[in-house]
């Protein structure tokens, strides 16, 4: 397993979000590209980036992330206002590593079908492709998480896998933006029900201990952002963690 550090980003600054709730925003006095300087030095691989403005349809943001990622040479996992298959290529063609769906995948049925075609008829899906699930109470949330979807989970990602999509990012609602803790039973239950899914956690990881207990159930990473900010993992814990990882891998 190993860690991915999170950025979101909102009207340009550096946020963090309680619940994925857009009043309840802390703003942190630290560039994106402070931060993209602080992890690489550090040794990490892989960045997780989240437009804000574009999960709700505002691709203001668009061009200062896209010549930041540009220039950096970490693996960017991106999400944020990806509907539309031109979308991915476009990001692929910008240099995105691993490119984030959510409410296109769900709401439209067509869509993973068309994308598999499309992209992972090059490159193996898992590769390109993250298929975002958020949750709440085991039901799946779209829509900036104000919409719920009656497709039960675990038949979410047989449909998934069926078409050939394996890298799921999962988010616990309940735990987002709270470090109380993360959902471990939640991701035990979606790795009993399919053991080979490239499973990414997401939400609530406040300590090393946390981490620890998803490297236990076999986790493939985790994305981790307001720990980082408030202190409660440093970054010299990141990249000791994912070294060793590496190594042991």
């Amino acid at each position: 397993m190993y860690i991915i550090p999170a950025i979101d980003i909102l009207n340009g600054k550096v946020v963090r979000l309680r619940e994925g709730n857009y009043e309840q925003a802390t703003f942190y006095d630290v560039t994106l590209e402070e931060m993209i300087e602080k992890y690489q030095s550090k040794g990490t691989e892989f960045i997780h980036i989240i437009d804000l403005n574009g999960a709700k349809g505002d691709f203001s943001n668009q061009k200062y992330l896209f010549d930041i990622i540009n220039k950096t040479e970490m693996k960017v996992q991106y999400g944020g206002g990806v509907r539309s298959i031109d979308k991915v290529k476009e990001l692929i063609d910008y240099g995105v590593h691993r490119i984030i769906v959510g409410t296109q995948a769900i709401t439209n049925p067509d869509f993973l079908p068309e994308l598999g075609k499309e992209i992972c008829g090059k490159d193996q899906c898992s590769d390109q492709v993250v298929v975002a699930i958020d949750v709440l109470d085991e039901v799946i949330k779209y829509s900036g998480w104000m919409e719920s979807s009656p497709v039960k989970l675990t038949q979410y990602i047989d449909r998934c896998l069926s078409l050939g999509f394996f890298r799921f990012l999962c988010t616990d609602i309940n735990k987002d933006g709270k470090l109380g803790g993360t959902a471990v039973d939640l991701y035990r239950k979606l790795l009993d029900h399919s053991p080979f899914i490239k499973l990414i956690a997401s939400g609530g990881i406040s300590s090393m201990n946390d981490i620890y207990e998803l490297q236990d159930i076999k986790v493939e990473s985790c994305v981790i952002g307001k720990a980082i900010y408030e202190n409660h993992i440093s970054i010299d814990e990141i990249k000791d963690f994912n070294l060793k990882a590496l190594i042991s891998f």
